[in-house]
């Protein structure tokens, strides 16, 4: 005869699996942002998936694989070879000290105040050290890089392939109602929507712009330059304006007024504002996320993931407050039977 009870065996096994949870959490630290990459890839193809696959009756793995090519193809390669650009230019510029004292010089004739050399030599160091850390190193990361990619691209071919089973799961294994699950789920996809889909629209657009705009009035590396934009734009403190402003300050300061000028009322008059259009749209068709939530979530996210963390920050902060919001709602709603329970019993008596 077990000299535990019933409910102190069931006590001890809760016991084992939050410590035997807690450890694999903590094993797969290295790999969660592959994990949240999968999630976002799974919520963004699964209507796609659901057509192909269900609707139009294709092979499940075929269309997996084809989504999976697709994701490769659009995102994956793209990114990796933009991030490696942006490390070779940030390095170029941070080494050419000639570069650096010329702009000096056309500064001081341009601004009537005395510029410490050595501070902003200092401050661009540090900056090019960061965005070198920033952006992932495909020679130095390349095993870390490949490991993260085959474990997204594995788990989210089971995901679809498996799709009916993998939701049914977590909606059975969700720590609320049925039906808040399934609201849960809308909204998780409604804010990844808005995030990555919409957010990225608006990004590539604005980038695209400046990018445009620098090729039309000459300025020195245009797609350089708009790939920078379409980054820095996923923070709205941020934005544009940091790229183009002082790009024009310096053409302004090498004599040419009207490039110079003419990019300060473009950037302000259409590159800002189409933001603020877009945005319009996004916010009526899916969704969208307040600008507070955005900035918190990058400074979250970027320690955490990276240059990822402009993405995924905003999404973890985003799913955040709304499990909170749905607690809530499950709360007032047990409070409300409790207290319906309550008046049907005093009634009785």
């Amino acid at each position: 005869m077990s000299v535990f009870s019933y409910k102190q065996r069931n006590n001890i096994n809760l016991v084992i699996i939050i410590a035997l949870g807690l450890l694999i959490a903590y094993s797969l630290q290295g790999i969660f942002s592959a994990i949240l990459s999968t999630l976002v890839l799974y919520t963004i193809m699964r209507p796609g998936y659901i057509y192909l696959a269900e609707v139009r009756g294709w092979n499940r793995r075929l269309v997996a694989l084809l989504l999976i090519t697709f994701s490769i193809i659009l995102i994956i390669l793209p990114f990796y070879a933009l991030s490696s650009m942006v490390i070779s230019k940030i390095s170029e510029l941070k080494n050419n000290e000639i570069f650096f004292k010329n702009l000096l010089v056309k500064l001081q004739h341009l601004i009537p105040v005395k510029i410490n050399e050595s501070l902003i030599q200092d401050g661009m160091n540090r900056i090019g050290n960061f965005a070198t850390q920033l952006f992932p190193s495909l020679i130095s990361s390349a095993f870390n890089i490949v490991l993260s990619l085959l474990v997204m691209f594995f788990l989210l071919y089971f995901m679809l392939i498996e799709r009916k089973m993998f939701e049914s799961s977590l909606i059975k294994y969700a720590p609320f109602r049925e039906q808040n699950a399934l609201r849960f789920g809308d909204e998780m996809r409604n804010t990844t929507y808005a995030n990555v889909l919409g957010q990225g629209l608006i990004c590539l657009v604005q980038g695209s712009l400046v990018s445009l705009s620098f090729f039309v009035l000459g300025y020195k590396d245009p797609a350089f330059w708009g790939v920078i934009t379409a980054f820095i734009s996923f923070v709205p403190v941020l934005g544009p304006p940091v790229v183009f402003v002082p790009a024009a300050v310096l053409q302004i300061a090498n004599g040419n007024n009207f490039e110079g000028w003419a990019m300060l009322i473009f950037g302000f008059v259409v590159i800002i504002n189409i933001d603020n259009v877009l945005r319009f749209i996004i916010a009526k068709k899916v969704g969208n996320i307040h600008p507070i939530i955005t900035v918190i979530g990058v400074i979250i996210g970027i320690p955490l993931f990276g240059i990822l963390g402009l993405v995924f920050g905003p999404l973890l902060l985003s799913y955040f407050i709304l499990l909170v919001k749905i607690y809530e709602s499950s709360t007032l709603a047990s409070e409300r039977l409790e207290r319906i329970k309550t008046n049907n019993e005093q009634i009785e008596l």
